[in-house]
C-alpha cells in the first residue's frame, strides 16, 4: 500500500521571530527620526549620523538573521549587542552633557531592546540575563552614574527579557512533549493496525491449521499443535511488544517537527471516491451467511468502506473460529439519514460474561482490534449484544462523512 512522510510543525517561538523582525525595523526608524527632531541640538551630528547610517545597513542587512534560531547565531548576537552597547557609550560624544544628564535618549534608543530580545529568544533567560547586563553596564558609563530613570530603564529591559526567555525556554519544553505524545500515539495506532492486519491473515491461517490438525491427527496433529505455538506467540508479540516508530520527532530551529508515516496519500484516498458498501459485502456472502441490503447504493468514502467491510469479516470470522465452520451468519446494512448501520448476527451459543475482556487480556484481537479499533479509527463505533444461547450480533455504526480520526488531528 503506498506510504508518504508527512511534515508537521509546531512553533511557539516563531512568531516572536518575525514580531522581533518588525520591531527591528520600526525602532531603528524611531531612533532616526528622534535624532532627526533634535539635530540642531548636537554638537558633533556627524558621529550620530554615521553611527545611524551603520545601524540602519546593519538592521536592513540582517532581517534574515533573524527570521528563525537557526539563522540568529551566537557570532551573530555578540556582533548585533556590540553595536547597541557602541551606540550607547558613542552618545557622549555626539550629545551634550546636558542634555544626557536631563535623560536624553541614547543614540540606539530602543533599538537596544531589540538585540537584547534576540538573545532572549534565541538562548532562553540566561542569556538574556547576559546580555541585558552589558546594556545596563553601559548605560551607567553613558550617564556616569546610576541615575534614576537609567535605574528604571534597566531594570524595565533585564526583567522583560528574561522573562520572555524563560517563556520561550517553557514553549520549547511544551513542542517537545507534545511531539513525544504525538509520536508515541502514532506507535500505538500503527501496532494496532499492524495486530489487525495479522489478526485478519496469518493469526487466523494458524488457528485454522491447529483446529485442521487435531481434527486429521498423525503428522498433521503435531502441524496443528506447532502451529498452535505459534499463534500464541504471534497473539503475545502483537499485543505486547511490537510497536513500530512512525513519526519521528525533533527539535529544530523552526520548532519541533513530527513526521508521520501514512499507510497511504491522502490525494490517492480522495481521488479513489466514494464506494458502494453493497458491493464490497458481497464477498462476504455465500450458502452459509446471508446479506440483506438496500436496492440503492450505499456511499461510503473508499477508506471508510474497506475498514468496515474488514470488521464485517473479521465478525464472520469469529463466527467460524467459535460457532464452526458450517454456521450460519446474517450480514444487515441499513442506510440511514446520518449513518450507515452493518449489523452481523449468527446462531450461536452466544458470548458468556467476561470472555471478551479475558480474551483481550490473552493477546486475542479478534473484537478488540479488528472490529471496535477500525471503527473507531474511522469515527464509527460498534457494539457486541450478545444473550447466552440466543446467539451474538455485531452493530457498526457508521456516520456517512466519517474521516480517519488521525486524519482530523494532523490537519488542525
Amino acid at each position: 500500500m503506498p506510504r508518504r512522510e508527512r511534515v508537521m510543525r509546531m512553533s511557539v517561538e516563531q512568531p516572536l521571530w518575525r514580531a522581533l523582525a518588525g520591531y527591528r525595523v520600526l525602532t531603528v526608524l524611531y531612533a532616526v527620526g528622534l535624532f532627526a527632531t533634535a539635530y540642531d541640538r548636537f554638537p558633533r551630528p556627524w558621529i550620530a549620523v554615521a553611527y545611524y547610517c551603520v545601524l540602519f545597513l546593519w538592521t536592513l542587512a540582517t532581517l534574515p538573521r533573524v527570521a528563525n534560531a537557526a539563522s540568529c547565531t551566537r557570532a551573530f548576537l555578540a556582533v548585533d549587542l556590540a553595536l547597541a552597547v557602541t551606540g550607547i557609550l558613542l552618545t557622549p560624544l555626539a550629545d551634550t552633557h546636558a542634555r544626557i544628564v536631563d535623560g536624553g535618549p541614547t543614540l540606539p534608543s530602543i533599538w537596544t531592546a531589540g538585540s537584547v530580545l534576540a538573545f532572549a529568544v534565541k538562548g532562553g533567560w540566561r542569556w538574556a540575563a547576559v546580555a541585558s547586563t552589558a546594556v545596563a553596564a553601559a548605560n551607567l558609563v553613558e550617564r556616569g552614574g546610576p541615575a534614576r530613570d537609567t535605574v528604571h530603564n534597566v531594570i524595565l529591559v533585564w526583567v522583560a527579557s528574561i522573562a520572555i526567555g524563560y517563556v520561550v525556554e517553557v514553549a520549547r519544553a511544551s513542542e517537545r512533549t507534545l511531539a513525544r505524545a504525538l509520536e508515541i500515539e502514532a506507535a500505538t495506532r500503527e501496532r494496532e493496525r499492524l495486530a489487525r492486519d495479522i489478526h485478519d491473515g496469518v493469526l487466523q491461517v494458524l488457528a485454522m491449521v491447529q483446529r485442521r490438525g487435531a481434527v486429521i491427527g498423525g503428522e498433521a496433529a503435531e502441524l496443528g499443535r506447532l502451529a498452535g505455538e505459534q499463534e500464541v506467540a504471534l497473539r503475545t508479540l502483537v499485543s505486547g511488544g511490537l510497536v513500530p516508530v512512525s513519526r519521528v520527532s525533533q527539535d529544530t530551529a523552526q520548532g519541533a517537527v513530527v513526521r508521520m508515516v501514512d499507510d497511504e496519500a491522502d490525494g490517492e484516498r480522495e481521488e479513489s471516491g466514494p464506494v458502494d458498501l453493497r458491493s464490497l459485502l458481497a464477498h462476504w456472502a455465500g450458502s452459509r451467511v446471508s446479506l440483506a441490503e438496500p436496492g440503492a447504493p450505499v456511499l461510503l468514502p473508499a477508506a471508510v468502506a474497506r475498514e468496515v467491510a474488514a470488521a464485517v469479516g473479521a465478525a464472520l470470522d469469529n463466527v467460524r473460529k467459535h460457532v464452526g465452520e458450517d454456521a450460519r451468519a446474517w450480514i444487515l446494512v441499513e442506510e440511514e439519514p446520518e449513518s450507515v448501520l452493518v449489523t452481523v448476527r449468527d446462531e450461536g451459543p452466544g458470548i458468556p460474561e467476561g470472555r471478551l475482556a479475558q480474551a483481550e487480556g490473552e493477546g486475542r484481537l479478534g473484537v478488540a482490534q479488528s472490529i471496535r479499533g477500525r471503527l473507531r479509527d474511522i469515527g464509527g463505533t460498534a457494539e457486541l449484544i450478545s444473550v447466552p444461547g440466543q446467539g451474538t450480533e455485531v452493530e457498526l455504526n457508521v456516520p456517512k462523512q466519517a474521516e480517519r480520526a488521525r486524519g482530523k488531528a494532523e490537519s488542525r
